[in-house]
């Protein structure tokens, strides 16, 4: 089994920033693709952005230029860097990950979720 736990959520004024981390842990041979994902409410869960096993990186539009996605494949982990925040970015934000675990199986895992509020 595979956990992630995401981490760095918070309140944070307009114009702030804030950094999320992603911790895997279990039964880990390697992961694939990672990806941030928010949900607000009453809308649907989309991607933010992505980062490959080698580091390539897409970003939704809305995020561009604010916001870093970063991974160290050595401690199976992820950030997010979320600079010049605005109240649209208010959203519950879950770490995704495609797992090989140690029977070479992929399987896709889901974070709990953190919440991030901008807000004056």
């Amino acid at each position: 089994q595979v956990q992630l736990v995401e981490s760095g959520g918070g309140l944070v004024q307009p114009g702030g920033s804030l950094r999320l981390s992603c911790a895997a842990s279990g039964s880990i041979f390697r992961i694939n693709d990672m990806g941030w994902y928010r949900q607000a409410p009453g809308k649907e869960r989309e991607l933010v952005a992505s980062i490959t096993y080698g580091g390539i990186t897409t970003y939704t539009d809305s995020v561009k230029g604010r916001f870093t996605i970063s991974r160290d494949n050595a401690k199976n982990a992820m950030y997010l860097q979320m600079n010049s925040l605005n109240p649209e970015d208010t959203a519950v934000y879950y770490c995704n990950a495609r797992v090989i675990n140690m029977f070479l199986v992929t399987q896709n895992y889901w974070g709990q979720g953190t919440q991030v509020t901008v807000s004056s």
